[in-house]
């Protein structure tokens, strides 16, 4: 078993709660204390040889041997806490280990060594987690980026990593971190989300938009995913994805692996940034170029963002159709006004009709996703794209989110609505077999 896979098997444990955290002084300094003693006399080649349970069974036996050789003045729930902390620190990632297994918890927002913030549900909130000092925190981000072959140092001062649960992971530092390094944590779920889950638990959209979409993706429709970030774009793509045939070859593209695809037959690439001398990247273009050699049937993108739009858009326009990618941008609209400057950063010189037309012939559907003020997320629109009037391309929106307040505990209202215009697409599906009911784009009806 790797170091990795270990660090996730000790992760499924049962923690105690977070209000444990409250430490006092004392308790740092006497935990510091026994880190450093444990260090001295722990066999650090063991972390490599021993499985998950001993190495966990074998530092709480020496932390408890430590801490009858020091008389040291601490109650039982002290003495669980103090080996659960070390066990932590010696197998995982310190004090956001606690942080790391509470389901709730999407993102963790490190601040400084003494400030975190998580979001739970939609909404930030300051924990009493904390790391002892500056150096504790750094020491944990050099654990997490080294884990994956990344660097991080004064030469080299941000990073992107993932850890192995595939939660995404942003660190930055001195120089460029003004008040000490600082990390941010986008968690992912061990349990992939599913559309039941966005349609019944999150109301993310209605059954009806549920279904179309799921259409689109057996019947191999180019689709386009648009939000902010934290939308919920790479949710999104993964359920979409998720439809595909067990009987398609898929290759995906990403910058942080993040996509946790469940077919049998999937190729996963991933970016790579420069070394320290400036070589050995690897960019997104570079890699879609390689796949269209890898005979995929699909092409997923992770998040499209330069000049690997173009390689992408002649792939969509050339054979692999049923190919999904995420974008940043606000409204359908700027979604498309963006792949157009992306295609320019190619440096192509092609003429915007000539890019708007490539867009227009190899996108089908966009489907924009909103992050509220109330930290829900929604489909707030899908468009489908149905060409071009002079060198204006033309769209129609099938289903839309209106927002109409928000109520007295601060949470946004609003319904779903069809816009009553039933898509060209409907034909495409027919012939997969895929039969979308007139009643679904009945623009009377409201979903709230």
């Amino acid at each position: 078993m790797s170091f990795r896979e270990k660090l996730n098997a000790l992760r499924t444990d049962t923690v105690e709660p977070l209000a444990s955290q409250g430490e006092t002084e004392a308790y740092k300094q006497l935990k510091s204390r026994m880190h450093l003693k444990l260090l001295d006399q722990f066999d650090l080649s063991a972390l490599e040889t021993l499985p998950p349970e001993k190495l966990r069974q074998q530092i709480a036996s020496t932390v408890e041997r430590l801490l009858n050789e020091e008389q040291a003045a601490v109650n039982d729930f002290e003495r669980r806490t103090l080996i659960r902390d070390i066990q932590h620190e010696m197998l995982g990632f310190g004090p956001i280990e606690l942080l790391m297994a509470d389901p709730n918890v999407s993102d963790i927002l490190v601040n400084s060594y003494d400030q975190i913030y998580v979001e739970k549900k939609g909404r930030l909130e300051l924990t009493n987690v904390t790391f002892t000092d500056e150096k504790h925190l750094l020491r944990i981000i050099d654990k997490i980026v080294s884990l994956v072959g990344r660097r991080i140092d004064e030469s080299s001062p941000m990073v992107d990593a993932r850890l192995p649960d595939g939660s995404r992971v942003n660190a930055v530092i001195p120089p460029i971190a003004l008040d000490g390094p600082m990390m941010s944590i986008r968690r992912f779920a061990h349990i992939p989300l599913k559309m039941e889950n966005l349609v019944h638990e999150m109301h993310s959209l209605t059954p009806e938009m549920a279904m179309m979409l799921e259409g689109l993706s057996r019947a191999k429709v180019n689709m386009l995913i648009s939000g902010g970030t934290g939308a919920g774009k790479t949710t999104l793509l993964n359920i979409l994805s998720g439809y595909i045939p067990v009987s398609e070859r898929i290759v995906t593209i990403e910058d942080a692996a993040e996509l946790q695809l469940q077919q049998p037959h999937v190729v996963r690439m991933e970016t790579r940034p420069p070394n320290i001398e400036g070589k050995g990247e690897v960019t997104a273009r570079a890699l879609v170029r390689n796949a269209l050699r890898m005979r995929p049937d699909r092409i997923v993108i992770g998040e499209v963002r330069g000049a690997e739009a173009v390689d992408m858009l002649q792939a969509m326009n050339t054979g692999h159709e049923g190919s999904l990618t995420t974008i940043h941008a606000n409204t359908p609209r700027d979604a498309l006004s963006r792949l157009e400057n992306m295609i320019s950063m190619a440096n192509l010189n092609l003429p915007h009709k000539a890019s708007r037309q490539q867009i227009a012939s190899a996108i089908t559907v966009v489907i924009q996703g909103l992050r509220l003020t109330d930290g829900k997320r929604k489909i707030t629109s899908i468009q489908e794209i149905t060409g071009m009037e002079g060198d204006i391309i033309t769209m129609q929106e099938i289903f839309a989110y209106a927002q109409t307040g928000i109520d007295a505990e601060g949470r946004t209202v609003g319904h779903f609505q069809a816009t009553g215009i039933r898509p060209k697409f409907a034909e495409r599906l027919e012939s997969f077999g895929i039969h979308l009911p007139d009643a679904i784009f009945d623009p009377n009806k409201r979903y709230h």
